[in-house]
């Protein structure tokens, strides 16, 4: 086995780790730009140097055996090694080059996007990788120590993070544009109670601030639909299946274009932060410390022009 290590190429790891992080030798064909037929080699071969399986096929999902969930962290720790030595020579050379793995929970589709471009267009000679998921996904992806950075609300209480807030998020409840509801004026809580609400999956954090919501007023309006997307409960509201607590920042679009109303509640909107973090004590490369002294000079400003009046954290 030690031999057979020894002799595994770094294209062989980094295949295996693509392809155990996505459970697929063809979306790990696609991030690596190598046909299917050759990553399939490629882990057969690996597989055969060290006498034991490392995937195994349970219907139509690829998992590894017990072997390879052993061999795993090891390889990352292999890749982590690699992009550190690749960090160290990005450093000799200033900014002319780098790489930056980012993380970002499904809600900041609706304005990440155009601040990575935004800071594209300072810095065009950095590569940015970026990942969309949900919380859970983002969260494993830090501590695992696959991504430099991560953009989410509410830190992750379990991990070492150094988090810097850029920006408030605030939360409300939104309803069709003919609910009854729809133009009445500093409603009380209580006036939720008896209606209907769609809601995102346990440990988002969106659920987690409509809990609280709920918890603080007394609140147990009926929970009719889980939802794992905001546009899913968008168009499921505008549909007249009930009213949903939401990000602020997911509605700018249906608002103008008068299809959600977003009610006047008393104790609404409720504001929660959005952060860049890292795991505590990373050694950042400059380029990752670029992207994120650009947050902490530029993000407040500019999420402050896309959501006028609520997103604007003054720096200290």
């Amino acid at each position: 086995m030690q031999d057979a290590m020894r002799q595994a190429t770094l294209r062989q790891l980094q295949i295996f780790l693509v392809a155990a992080e996505h459970a697929s030798f063809t979306r790990a064909a696609e991030i690596l730009h190598l046909s299917q037929p050759a990553v399939s080699m490629q882990m057969t071969q690996f597989a055969e140097s060290l006498g034991i399986a490392l995937f195994e096929k349970r219907g139509r999902n690829l998992v590894l055996t017990q072997a390879g969930e052993t061999l795993l962290p090891f390889i990352r720790r292999i890749a982590q090694t690699l992009r550190e030595a690749s960090d160290a020579i990005d450093a000799l050379q200033g900014l002319r080059q780098g790489h930056i793995k980012i993380a970002l929970v499904t809600t900041t589709r609706y304005f990440a996007p155009r601040l990575i471009t935004h800071f594209r267009h300072q810095h065009p000679q950095i590569e940015l990788e970026v990942f969309i998921a949900n919380r859970e996904s983002v969260i494993a992806q830090l501590e695992n120590n696959a991504v430099d950075l991560a953009i989410m609300g509410r830190p992750p209480a379990h991990l070492q993070v150094s988090a810097q807030a850029f920006a408030h998020h605030p939360h409300g409840v939104i309803a069709p544009a003919d609910h009854p509801l729809a133009h009445k004026k500093r409603l009380a809580p209580q006036k939720l109670a008896k209606q209907p609400f769609l809601f995102r999956e346990a440990g988002s954090g969106t659920r987690s601030a409509m809990d609280d919501y709920f918890a603080e007023h007394g609140l147990a309006p009926p929970l009719v639909q889980e939802m794992t997307s905001n546009e899913s409960i968008k168009q499921a509201v505008m549909a007249g299946m009930g009213l949903a607590f939401i990000s602020m920042h997911t509605i700018s679009l249906e608002q103008q274009t008068g299809h959600l109303v977003l009610l006047d509640v008393k104790g609404l909107p409720v504001m929660r932060t959005w952060y860049v973090l890292h795991l505590a004590g990373k050694s950042l490369s400059p380029a990752a410390a670029a992207f994120k002294q650009f947050m902490q000079a530029e993000a407040p400003t500019h999420m402050a022009s896309l959501f006028p009046g609520s997103s604007r954290i003054d720096k200290p």
